[in-house]
């Protein structure tokens, strides 16, 4: 068990059982112990893989994706290019290096990661440096510290570590699952005595996976778009409307793990609800679009040409790796359709590139 342990169950002797949000929040993010606030979780030494660890042709098409955005929102100059939950940078990085493409895009290009790891602040700032210092970002714990403007937002695996609550339909009513401490000295579930929420019918049994931070962030981006313009995009694996069911899982060292075991050891994460995200967006005042599966969207930016682009300059090992890259990011078996994308974008600007007929 971790010191996490400790501090929760202290918690849970002082205010009673936590909900599973406070359980989240406190295993991935409190300063003394989090998940992320204390390592580096990513890559084969990690504990999960994400798209730009993948493949360079992930965040060049982002970026190639990112300047045609630019375009269409009459090349504002400058732009703020904000990542939320930017890992290692590899991401930003690649894009960057692809923006050069369009050169008054990467001139008008200001930098801003939402980070609240200082693991991961000095992972970014390493992959950056090549940037130059034209392209030095500016670092926030909070998309509400970002200046505002004309902004395009990017979101890779970000709002599947936003916490949630869970609601079980019992047969008195729905009841919100909580974390208690059991007497073996961990953890385990148990349901709120009172009915705390009305959610609609539904079969006992039933469970209800309810996202606030991520609904609030959906909607303070629809309205910083609205209000000043530009697009966001949304890459995160989940459901494209709301669904019932418990999604809620742990990843250490690249496989499944308990939930409730050893807090701020493992990866907590849930699947996105797109469709909960996009009306929370609109509601806020921007348009949805999507969302489309990762697959047909990286296809339809060009990632079967980059590609062979790549593929023509390569050995033979790099011409394997290449292509198996692309199988992991596109192939409906791999990430292209469990990974979805969805895009924000302020109400005057036309359809996004990708999600045309979408």
């Amino acid at each position: 068990m971790t010191d996490l342990s400790d501090l929760i169950r202290q918690r849970i002797a002082e205010d009673g059982p936590l909900s599973l949000a406070d359980f989240m929040g406190i295993a991935l993010t409190h300063a003394d112990g989090g998940y992320y606030i204390t390592r580096d979780p990513f890559g084969v030494a990690g504990d999960f893989t994400t798209a730009p660890e993948v493949s360079q042709m992930f965040g060049e098409l982002i970026g190639l994706w990112s300047a045609v955005t630019w375009q269409s929102m009459g090349g504002p100059d400058p732009v703020r290019v904000v990542e939320l939950g930017p890992g290692r940078g590899t991401l930003m990085a690649d894009l960057l290096r692809a923006a050069h493409a369009v050169p008054a895009f990467a001139r008008a290009i200001r930098p801003h990661l939402v980070e609240i790891s200082p693991t991961l602040r000095a992972a970014q700032e390493q992959a950056l440096g090549a940037a130059g210092p034209d392209h030095a970002p500016t670092w926030h714990t909070a998309l509400g510290e970002v200046p505002l403007g004309p902004s395009i937002i990017i979101a890779n695996e970000f709002f599947d570590a936003l916490p949630v609550r869970q609601f079980e339909r019992t047969e008195e009513g729905w009841r919100e699952r909580l974390v208690d401490s059991d007497p073996a000295g961990g953890f385990c579930v148990t349901l709120s005595r009172k009915e705390v929420a009305r959610l609609g019918p539904a079969p006992e049994g039933s469970v209800q996976e309810i996202c606030p931070e991520g609904n609030e962030t959906a909607a303070a981006i629809g309205r910083r778009l609205a209000a000043f313009g530009g697009v966001a995009l949304i890459i995160d694996y989940g459901h494209e409307e709301t669904a019932l069911g418990d999604t809620l899982q742990a990843v250490r060292d690249h496989a499944f793990a308990p939930v409730l075991e050893a807090p701020g050891e493992a990866d907590l994460t849930a699947h996105v609800d797109f469709e909960a995200l996009a009306n929370a967006a609109q509601v806020a005042g921007a348009r949805a679009y999507g969302p489309v599966p990762q697959g047909h969207f990286l296809m339809a930016l060009g990632l079967a040409e980059r590609t062979r682009a790549l593929l023509d300059a390569a050995d033979a090992r790099q011409r394997e790796d290449i292509a198996a890259a692309q199988h992991r990011l596109a192939h409906p078996d791999e990430m292209g359709l469990l990974f979805k994308v969805l895009a924000l974008g302020a109400p005057d600007l036309p359809t996004p590139a990708g999600f045309e007929g979408a």
